[in-house]
């Protein structure tokens, strides 16, 4: 399982578990649907609720917001909010797969500092796919040897890194009014 590099398991569109601000979180190439859609069956998701993508920097998301539906006097508070561990809903970019965005007009975005989600988002230039490592209904997994053994044998690269420590999962804000979604 762990002979290739994180990057080509991402690029060929394997299933990646690795560390996030919080929890261990699975993730894959936002563009390829084959993958979302594995990742979806795999966690036993609806397709409704949507994923979040986790980048390293701003410039990663912007082929999948609609930046021009970010009045200018926000963009400042919204540039502003991103700090680890929280995740703001942004109009969504009308090309993106439905299966990010769910049911919704916007996509779920968050910009991290964890090095290993970082160092993948630098070098394929791109968001990953976000979700918590766990079955849906279940406890997500704070480390990698605490990864359902189903989930285990099923992903196709585990990132044997840590995450950053946080208590909770990330605070999800709406970013056009602020509204705390999840706290």
């Amino acid at each position: 399982m762990q002979e290739k590099n994180v990057e080509d398991v991402f690029q060929q569109g394997g299933i990646i578990a690795y560390p996030t601000e919080a929890v261990f979180g699975l993730g894959c190439d936002p563009d390829n649907e084959v993958s979302l859609k594995r990742l979806l069956k795999l966690k036993n998701r609806t397709a409704e609720k949507g994923l979040i993508l986790l980048a390293g920097n701003y410039t990663q998301l912007l082929p999948y917001i609609d930046e021009s539906k970010i009045p200018q006097d926000k963009r400042n508070t919204v540039l502003s909010r991103w700090s680890d561990g929280v995740t703001q809903l942004i109009p969504k970019n009308e090309n993106i797969s439905p299966l990010l965005s769910g049911a919704f007009d916007s996509i779920a975005v968050r910009i991290t500092t964890q090095p290993d989600v970082v160092a993948l988002c630098n070098k394929t230039n791109k968001p990953i796919v976000s979700t918590s490592a766990n079955l849906s209904g279940q406890e997500p997994a704070k480390t990698w040897q605490l990864l359902d053994p189903i989930l285990s044998h099923q992903v196709d690269f585990i990132v044997k890194g840590v995450t950053l420590g946080h208590s909770s999962p990330s605070t999800i804000i709406d970013a056009l009014t602020g509204r705390v979604i999840r706290g």
